[in-house]
C-alpha cells in the first residue's frame, strides 16, 4: 500500500460539478492499493499517517501529528501510484489491486483514521476526480507499507 501524504491548509475533491470531499488544515492522502495488500496494511498505514509528526510546534520543528493538531484528512484513491514505467512509454498498472479488492481497503484505511480520531472526507472510488489543494510548506511525504519493517540505512 502506498500513500502520497501532503500537508495542506485546505483541499477538496470534485466529481463532475459536485464537491464530494473537502477539508481545512490537515493531510491530503493519495492512496494506492497494491496486489497482495490486506486489511493489516490499511490499518498500519492509517496509524502511521495519523501519527506522522509533520506539523510544526511553537519552535517550528516537525513535532506534531495530525492527531496533535486536530487536523482533517482527505483520502483519495490513486491506483496510478502503482505505475510501472520500466519498459516502454505507457505505464503498466498490473501491480495495482483490482477495484473489488482496492475499494474495501480504501474504506478500511479511512475508517481506521476515523477510529483514531481524525475527521475524514473522501473522494469517490473509481470516478474521474479533480483534486484541488494548497500544499502547506510544501510538505509531501511518500509512504510505502512494504518498507515499514525494513531497517533504516546505517550511514
Amino acid at each position: 500500500m502506498r500513500a502520497v501524504v501532503q500537508r495542506v491548509s485546505q483541499a477538496s475533491v470534485t466529481v463532475g460539478d459536485e464537491v464530494v470531499g473537502a477539508i481545512g488544515q490537515g493531510l491530503l492522502i493519495l492512496l494506492g492499493i497494491g496486489v497482495g495488500d490486506s486489511e493489516a496494511e490499511a490499518r498500519l498505514l492509517a496509524e502511521k499517517t495519523a501519527n506522522l509528526r509533520i506539523f510544526a510546534d511553537e519552535e517550528g520543528r516537525f513535532n506534531r501529528s495530525l492527531l496533535d493538531i486536530g487536523g482533517e484528512a482527505l483520502v483519495v484513491s490513486q491506483f496510478t501510484l502503482y505505475a510501472d514505467t520500466r519498459r516502454g512509454r505507457r505505464p503498466s498498472f498490473s501491480d495495482a489491486a483490482p477495484p473489488e479488492i482496492a475499494a474495501p481497503l480504501v474504506d478500511i484505511f479511512a475508517d481506521e483514521l476515523r477510529r483514531l480520531g481524525v475527521a475524514v472526507s473522501t473522494g469517490r472510488f473509481g470516478a474521474m476526480m479533480r483534486v484541488a489543494l494548497v500544499n502547506d510548506g510544501p510538505v509531501t511525504i511518500l509512504l510505502d507499507s512494504a518498507t515499514f519493517r525494513e531497517p533504516r540505512n546505517q550511514h
